[in-house]
C-alpha cells in the first residue's frame, strides 16, 4: 500500500467530482430518497464545510468532509472510499485526521449521520472501533429508522480512544 496522503480539495478535479457522484448514487440506491443525507458537490462547497480527498501514489483513494454546527460541534460528512481502495485502512486513515482535526478546531464533540442498512454496517463497525457511541438526532435531523447517529465526546483524553 503506498503511504497516504490527506489534502485539501476544492472539488474541482474529475476524479473529486466522480467520487461524489458514485457517493450520492450508492446512497441513493441503498436509502429512501427522504432518509438520504449526504451533501452534493454544491453543499460540499458551502462555508461551514471543509473538504479532504486521500491519495495514494497520485491516484484518488477516498475522501471526507468536516461540518461545523457550533463553535464546539462538528459533524463528519462525506466519508467515502473507492471500492478498490477499500480493506486498505484509507477510511481509518481518513477518520483519524477528521477527530484530530476537530481536536485542533476545539469541538467538544464530533458526529455523524449513517446509514442503518448493511451497506453501512462496515461504516459503523468502523465508527464504534474509534469510540463512537449512538445518539439521538443532533442538528437538523429528525428520527428516522433509516438512519443511525453517533457522536464521539473529544473532552474524553486521547488514551481512552484508538
Amino acid at each position: 500500500m503506498p503511504a497516504l496522503t490527506i489534502e485539501p480539495d476544492d472539488l474541482t478535479r474529475q476524479p473529486v467530482r466522480d467520487l461524489i457522484a458514485e457517493h450520492l448514487a450508492d446512497m441513493h440506491a441503498t436509502s429512501p430518497a427522504e432518509s438520504v443525507h449526504a451533501l452534493s458537490h454544491t453543499g460540499l462547497r458551502d462555508a461551514e464545510v471543509s473538504f479532504w480527498t486521500v491519495w495514494g501514489d497520485g491516484t484518488l483513494l477516498g475522501c471526507g468532509a468536516l461540518k461545523e454546527l457550533s463553535p464546539v460541534e462538528g459533524e463528519i460528512k462525506a466519508m467515502r472510499t473507492r471500492q478498490e481502495a477499500r480493506g486498505r485502512g484509507v477510511a481509518a486513515h481518513m477518520l483519524t485526521f477528521l477527530i484530530d482535526e476537530s481536536r485542533r478546531r476545539g469541538y467538544r464533540s464530533v458526529s455523524l449521520e449513517t446509514g442503518s442498512q448493511d451497506f453501512f454496517a462496515p461504516a459503523r463497525r468502523l465508527y464504534s472501533r474509534y469510540g463512537f457511541v449512538t445518539c439521538p438526532p443532533f442538528a437538523d435531523y429528525t428520527p428516522d429508522p433509516n438512519s443511525v447517529f453517533m457522536t464521539l465526546d473529544l473532552t474524553v483524553p486521547t488514551s481512552a480512544q484508538v
